[in-house]
Order: structure tokens, then C-alpha cells, then sequence
């Protein structure tokens, strides 16, 4: 894993490229390139390569609210799974959110991404909600992490 760059997402080459690994991971929530767009101008993306290869992406919303909660999204294509990628874009990401003076951090898991539950779980998350979309009926769970006490 040594050759492992995360960059954050800068010009339209780099926001496919992480809007390919966001629809790969989360189908039901494929979105458009002016989508992605419109992400990049409130949340910090980066994508994470091995040597040149693409290997996954993350988004970084900065907190809000009295609680200081930021969101913080890893995602890794499969075929780079429980190699340790997750877990370096998730600490870049969860570094950043705390540079950013977050309390309490929170990510967002489709129910049946097993591998993803299970990657939150081990760092701590805790559920606190599983809903379905209107009209949808892809089940999501919304986990949190407490940050402030130096997890």
C-alpha cells in the first residue's frame, strides 16, 4: 500500500473519476457530473489512486449544527477491498473533518454494503438511523463517531 496518493479533487478529469467510484459503490444514488459538481462547491472530494490507479474516493462535508457534525464518506472499489485503502482515505478524511472542528462525525451506508457496515462498525460508528427514501427502496443506515474524545 505504500504508493497509495490521495489528492483532492481538482478540475472535471478527477470529479469523473470520483463520481465513477461514488456510482460504483452507491448505485442507488448514482449521480450526474453536474451533480458532482455542485458536491465539489460545498464538500471536499478526493480520490485516492495506487501508483496511477484508481482505487477509491471520499467526501468530506465540513460540521454543522451546535454538535460541530461533519459527514465523512470513504468508498473503495471492490476489486481494492480489505487492503487497508478504506482505512487510510477514512483517517485523511476524518483528519480533515477534525481540522475543521468537528465534535462528532457521522457517514452513510446502504444496508446491504456489508463490507461497509462492517468497516464502520470496527471504527467505532454507532447506528443511529436506517431509513428508506420516498419512492426508492434502498434501505440506508446513518452511523456516528464521536470525535472529541480523541478517537
Amino acid at each position: 500500500m505504500g504508493d497509495l496518493r490521495i489528492r483532492a479533487v481538482d478540475g472535471d478529469g478527477m470529479l469523473e473519476q470520483w463520481r465513477y467510484v461514488h456510482n460504483v459503490v452507491v448505485p442507488p444514488a448514482a449521480m450526474s457530473l453536474a451533480g458532482a459538481r455542485t458536491r465539489i462547491g460545498r464538500y471536499r472530494l478526493v480520490n485516492a489512486y495506487l501508483g496511477e490507479e484508481l482505487v477509491g474516493c471520499s467526501t468530506v462535508r465540513p460540521p454543522t449544527g451546535d454538535e460541530a457534525v461533519s459527514t465523512v464518506i470513504a468508498r473503495v472499489l471492490p476489486g481494492f477491498r480489505r487492503r487497508g485503502f478504506g482505512a487510510a482515505i477514512y483517517e485523511d478524511g476524518l483528519a480533515h473533518a477534525r481540522g475543521l472542528g468537528a465534535e462528532a462525525v457521522e457517514t452513510c451506508v446502504l444496508a446491504v454494503n456489508e463490507d461497509g457496515l462492517r468497516f464502520a462498525g470496527r471504527r467505532g460508528f454507532v447506528e443511529v438511523d436506517r431509513y428508506v427514501l420516498d419512492g426508492e427502496d434502498d434501505e440506508w443506515v446513518d452511523l456516528r463517531l464521536m470525535v472529541s474524545g480523541g478517537q
